[in-house]
């Protein structure tokens, strides 16, 4: 039985080969996902379908592969950063379009995934039952080298699609592109462990669908069988992961995250006030791109805030069964070398009133007895530690194609006086 353990390193060197169970102290990929009778698994690119066999009951696609490279984000090759969330479930992907007088959906990938969407989303158990499982992967340095090493990152399916407007800063130029979110299902049941069993099964062209779904994960075999109303309780979920130690909320001293953090403190040292502002557009962004729909609403008076920093919305559902959630923010630019203290989340929580989600940016980190606190006692708040803060900092500043993190400050801290208000939260229901 050949199987993937979430967060295993794999190695594929070159030549490709599929006869040693071992490379270099590494799990051979090759290896484990080889299929009796057919081609070697490539991951040469980002989106990477396992050709189609013909098998008694239709034409089957067995799966199609996702990779990401961090380590290439920002460049010619890859002008964009994709979010892998796997402990909650979600990945936020970009497609391989980047080329500025191409529309997307002709690109290969985009193609495929845009095809597979549909029976993804389909309200019919037999066309799910067909639909091809999505297999991610990490490309990860090992020993500073930063080719033939990948992390199985799980399997899902495509939650939903939108078209996005890029920009590639390395030849000065727009692109428009899809943006998948994806939903990593769980595996719970296999003990974190993926069964590539199932994918030779769905390219064996002697068996019919039924006889390889018996091999799929169980999350996979519930969400065949309840469809799109079942797909948050088959998330994967990690609750004890989602517990970073200081070490993993700080960046390292000298390192690009490290210095965005603290040019953003030491901009708004002595007028910690109009760190709101700036905390009211990050909060935008992070949950934007985290699936979410959110509206920003306003920064509040330091003298008459009332316990809130900013609100905004968050929009849960489409059309007449919309749910409006208020979103409560608080902010604060702190010591990069000392955690938020819990009396700061108790209180607050405390301000939340039902329907609402509380969210709190620091340049900060928490301590796992606070972050234990949330999880334990599930409460509605967003915690934004200083790293992620720098990381969405330096992503947007690269998106958007500004010149310097200083030019970003400068022009959002001069927003800050039209981001004032003073209102009822209950004003952004209505809008």
């Amino acid at each position: 039985m050949s199987k993937l353990k979430i967060r295993q390193i794999f190695r594929t060197a070159r030549p490709y080969s599929s006869t040693d169970e071992n490379i270099d102290g590494f799990a051979n990929h090759f290896y484990i996902t080889h299929t009796a009778g057919h081609n070697h698994v490539l991951l040469d690119s980002g989106i990477n379908p396992i050709r189609s066999i013909i098998a008694p009951d239709g034409v089957r696609l067995p799966a199609i592969l996702i990779r990401s490279a961090p380590n290439k984000a920002g460049s010619a090759d890859t002008p964009w950063r994709d979010t892998f969330d796997i402990d909650n479930g979600h990945i936020h992907y970009f497609g391989d379009n980047k080329d500025p007088s191409l529309f997307p959906a002709l690109k290969k990938g985009n193609k495929a995934l845009l095809s597979l969407y549909e029976s993804h989303r389909s309200t019919d158990r037999s066309i799910r039952m067909a639909a091809a499982p999505l297999i991610f992967y990490r490309s990860v340095s090992v020993n500073r080298k930063h080719k033939g090493f990948l992390e199985f990152n799980g399997f899902g399916i495509i939650r939903d699609i939108r078209l996005v407007s890029q920009y590639d800063r390395s030849r000065d130029a727009t692109f428009t592109n899809f943006a998948f979110n994806f939903l990593v299902l769980s595996m719970a049941n296999e003990n974190e462990y993926f069964n590539w069993d199932w994918i030779s099964a769905r390219r064996d062209g002697s068996l019919k669908l039924d006889e390889t779904h018996k091999l799929a994960p169980q999350s996979w075999q519930d969400w065949v069988k309840l469809g799109s109303g079942a797909t948050e309780k088959l998330r994967r979920r990690v609750s004890r992961s989602n517990l970073r130690s200081s070490k993993d909320q700080k960046p390292s001293v000298g390192s690009r995250e490290y210095n965005t953090l603290r040019e953003i403190y030491e901009f708004y040292e002595g007028r910690k006030a109009r760190f709101e502002g700036f905390a009211a557009v990050i909060c935008a962004k992070v949950l934007n791109t985290s699936g979410a729909s959110y509206t920003r609403g306003w920064v509040t008076s330091s003298t008459s805030d009332g316990g809130a920093d900013f609100y905004g919305r968050l929009d849960i559902g489409e059309g007449f069964g919309r749910a409006k959630l208020i979103v409560l923010g608080q902010a604060k630019c702190e010591s990069l070398s000392t955690p938020t203290g819990g009396n700061h989340i108790a209180r607050t929580v405390a301000r939340l009133k039902r329907g609402w989600v509380g969210v709190y940016v620091t340049t900060s980190y928490f301590s796992e007895s606070v972050q234990q606190e949330v999880l334990e006692d599930s409460y509605p708040i967003v915690l934004i530690n200083g790293i992620k803060l720098a990381e969405t900092v330096i992503k947007t500043i690269h998106e958007e194609g500004i010149s310097s993190l200083s030019k970003y400050l400068e022009e959002i801290d001069s927003m800050y006086e039209e981001m004032l208000a003073s209102r009822k939260p209950e004003e952004l229901l209505i809008e």
